[in-house]
């Protein structure tokens, strides 16, 4: 029987979720599975992945053949670094404690260098949000001083109105007036 490790898709449409296991080459993608070995979530940034370290070294060791995914997700945790380092271990090469000395360092180096993307993903993101907002200001702003020059001419057309009917209206109030004022002289 011939194993793979491979994904197994979950989730649904437009939401993929996926779950790695341990499966028989001939059984169907979403099908049985003899071990789950981790999950896989590509919808979040970065990727989360979680990941049985020890059992998927011990499938790894009994054969198992990853597929290219898989075996990217493998590498990415360390499970294929441990796999040669228990190798090396077999032949001689290195100690247990040598050994578990340069996975720890691998593994610190790269939740180092995760934590470094997060941090940059999330400042790229509140720098995103303050330029969206001081965007938003200057519109609003452009918005409210077009609205406040409308309203200026609005008044100022309907000042000179205003100013006709009233020079008129003072016209016709000083024009009885001069009359009478005729009248009384010439009398």
């Amino acid at each position: 029987m011939s194993v793979k490790i491979r994904l197994q898709r979950h989730g649904k449409k437009q939401k993929p979720f996926y779950w790695v296991v341990a499966a028989d080459a001939r059984s169907k993608r979403d099908g049985k599975y003899l071990e789950k070995i981790g999950t896989y979530n590509p919808n979040t940034n970065p990727a989360t992945i979680e990941l049985n370290l020890d059992s998927a070294v011990k499938w790894l060791h009994n054969g198992a053949q990853p597929t290219d995914t898989a075996k990217a997700i493998l590498s990415y945790k360390g499970a294929l670094l441990k796999h040669h380092l228990d190798g090396g271990i077999r032949k001689g090469a290195l100690t247990q404690e040598q050994a578990d000395a340069k996975l720890a360092a691998w593994l610190e180096a790269k939740a180092g260098k995760v934590d470094a993307k997060k941090e940059g993903l999330t400042k790229a993101q509140a720098a995103d949000k303050a330029k969206a907002f001081k965007a938003e200001q200057e519109v609003n702003a452009k918005r409210l001083a077009a609205a406040a020059q409308a309203e200026a001419d609005a008044i100022a057309a309907a000042t000179p109105a205003v100013e006709e009917e009233v020079v008129a209206e003072v016209e016709a109030e000083e024009a009885p007036a001069a009359e009478e004022n005729n009248e009384t002289t010439e009398a």
